[in-house]
C-alpha cells in the first residue's frame, strides 16, 4: 500500500516538517533516489535549518545500511554538493543529496538531487519514479533488509579547500582592488564560505547576520522580498561600502546592492555576466529564462553570442546548459549557472566576477547597470494568490490575444513596446508576473496595474 507523498515538486522536494517531510520520509526518498540512479557512492550535505542535521544523519545511516558509500560534508551551501559531485566524478561519486528548503518558511525542509557529474534530476528525468518508489512501504522494506550483506562506508569530509580553490581560480586575484563590501548571510550557509574566501582577497567585509543559525532570528533569508533588503541597503550607505551582497538560506542565490544601497534586480546582473562571459568565450551560447528577456537578448546579440531561452528552474536549465553547451545561464531570480562549475548554479561566482569587473574597469556597480536599467525598466516579480491559476492564465491570454505569444514557461506575451510573463510557481500556490518595457516607465506602470487588476479580479 502507498499514498503519494505531498513533498515532491517539479525538480526537488519541499515539505512541512514533520507531517510532509521528516527523517523517515527523507530516508525513503534518499534511498529511492540512489536506487533510481544505481548509486554506490553519494555525497550528502545539509543547510542550517534546525531539522536538517537529524534528517541528514538518519539519511546517512539508512543509505549505508543499504550498502551505499556516503561522503558526508556536513553543513554547506547547496553549491558545495554540486562541486563535490562533479569534482568527485573521477573518484566514482554517483550523485549527491542536499538537505535544504532554501527560502521556504522555517517549518519546512527539503531535498535537492544531482546525479553523476552533478547532472540534475527533475520530473522529466527520474524524479517521478523516485516519488513512486519512496511512497511504497513494500518497496522500501524489500530493498532495505534488516540484516544487510554489505554496509556502506560513512566518511565525513568537512574540508572546503578544493571548493574554495576552484572559486578563486575563476577570477584574477591580482586584478582585484581593495574594496569594502557589506555581506549579509541572513544567518544562512554563506558566512563560513565568505570567511574562507576572505583570507585570499584584498577585500574588507562588513558582516551582517553572519553566523549560521537555523532559528532564523531575522526571519528566513530571502532577499527577493523587498522587506528583507533594507538592512543591507542601510549598511552599505552607513559604511560607505562599494557594494552590498545578500544570500538566501542555502546560498545558491546572490543578490546585489550598488554603492548607493540600491537593490539591483537579478535581470540586469544576468546581462552583466553574459557580456563578461562572452569576452572570455567569443561567440558562445548563453541561456536565460523567459520572465524577462529583452535586455539579455540585446546584450548577447551585440556581443556576438547566441541567446537561448529555456524553462525556469534549476534542473531544467542545467539540462539545457548541457544540451546547448552553454558557457553561462542566468535567471532573473538570481540563479547563475556556469559551464566551468559543472553547469551548476553558484551564489559565490557571480559576486566574485562582478568584483573583478568593478576592479578592472575602475568603476561602480551603478555605472555598470544604469544604462541598461533605463533602457529596459521592469516591474519586479509580483506574486498574486488566485483561486484557479489555470483559469486566470486563460483569461489573461484571451485579453491579450493580439500579442506575440510564447509558452516556454507559463504565458509570455510581447508587443513592440512592452512584454510580460505570467507563470505558476513550482513551489508556491501563486501566479508570478513580470513586465518590462522599452525605456518607458509610464507604460510600465500602466501595464503592470492593468495586468494585476485582471489577475486579481
Amino acid at each position: 500500500m502507498s499514498e503519494p507523498l505531498k513533498c515532491f515538486t517539479a525538480y526537488d522536494v519541499r515539505g512541512r516538517v514533520p507531517e510532509e517531510l521528516n527523517k523517515d520520509i527523507a530516508a525513503r526518498i534518499g534511498l529511492a533516489f540512489c536506487r533510481q540512479i544505481d548509486a554506490s557512492k553519494v555525497v550528502i550535505g545539509h543547510d542550517i535549518r534546525l531539522s536538517s542535521p537529524e534528517i541528514s544523519e538518519n539519511l546517512c545511516q539508512v543509505l549505508t545500511r543499504g550498502g551505499i558509500e556516503v561522503i558526508d560534508i556536513g553543513l554547506c551551501c547547496t553549491e558545495e554538493i554540486y562541486f563535490a559531485v562533479f569534482h568527485g566524478e573521477k573518484e566514482g561519486v554517483d550523485g549527491g543529496i542536499m538537505i535544504t528548503a532554501s527560502h521556504n518558511p522555517s517549518d519546512y525542509n527539503g531535498m535537492k538531487f544531482v546525479r553523476q557529474g552533478a547532472r540534475p534530476m527533475s520530473s522529466d528525468s527520474g524524479l517521478l519514479e523516485v516519488a513512486e518508489k519512496a511512497a511504497s512501504t513494500n518497496w522500501y522494506n524489500s530493498t532495505l533488509p534488516e540484516q544487510p550483506d554489505h554496509i556502506g562506508r560513512h566518511s565525513k569530509m568537512p574540508n572546503k579547500y578544493q571548493y574554495i580553490s576552484h572559486l578563486l581560480s575563476s577570477v584574477d586575484k591580482d586584478a582585484l582592488q581593495p574594496l569594502k563590501i557589506v555581506v549579509n548571510a541572513g544567518n544562512g550557509c554563506a558566512g563560513p564560505v565568505i570567511d574562507l574566501l576572505e583570507q585570499h582577497l584584498p577585500v574588507t567585509f562588513i558582516k551582517l547576520n553572519h553566523e549560521p543559525d537555523g532559528s532564523f532570528p531575522k526571519g528566513v533569508p530571502n532577499p527577493l522580498l523587498p522587506e528583507n533588503r533594507e538592512e543591507t541597503a542601510r549598511a552599505v550607505r552607513e559604511h560607505g561600502a562599494d557594494l552590498g551582497l545578500a544570500w538566501d538560506g542555502d546560498a545558491d542565490r546572490c543578490f546585489f546592492f550598488d554603492e548607493n544601497g540600491r537593490f539591483i534586480e537579478g535581470y540586469y546582473i544576468v546581462g552583466l555576466l553574459a557580456a563578461a562571459m562572452l569576452k572570455r568565450h567569443p561567440g558562445a551560447t548563453l541561456l536565460h529564462d523567459p520572465r524577462l528577456t529583452w535586455n539579455t537578448q540585446e546584450i548577447v546579440q551585440a556581443a556576438g553570442g547566441k541567446a537561448v531561452m529555456t524553462k525556469t528552474g534549476h534542473a531544467f536549465i542545467k539540462e539545457a546548459m548541457r544540451q546547448e553547451q552553454a558557457v553561462y545561464g542566468g535567471e532573473m531570480s538570481a540563479h547563475h549557472y556556469f559551464q566551468d562549475f559543472g553547469y551548476c548554479d553558484s551564489g559565490m561566482l557571480p559576486w566574485l566576477l562582478v568584483v573583478q569587473l568593478i576592479s578592472q574597469q575602475k568603476t561602480t556597480l551603478s555605472a555598470l547597470v544604469d544604462e541598461r536599467m533605463r533602457a529596459y525598466p521592469v516591474s519586479g516579480e509580483i506574486n498574486s494568490t488566485v483561486t484557479d491559476p489555470d483559469a486566470t492564465l486563460q483569461q489573461v491570454e484571451e485579453q491579450y490575444s493580439d500579442g506575440e505569444k510564447d509558452y516556454t514557461d507559463g504565458l509570455s506575451v510581447s508587443y513592440p513596446e512592452f512584454r510580460f510573463n505570467l507563470r505558476k510557481s513550482n513551489t508556491e500556490p501563486v501566479l508570478r508576473l513580470n513586465v518590462e518595457t522599452r525605456a518607458d516607465t509610464e507604460l510600465l506602470q500602466k501595464k503592470t496595474e492593468e495586468l494585476l487588476a485582471l489577475i486579481r479580479a
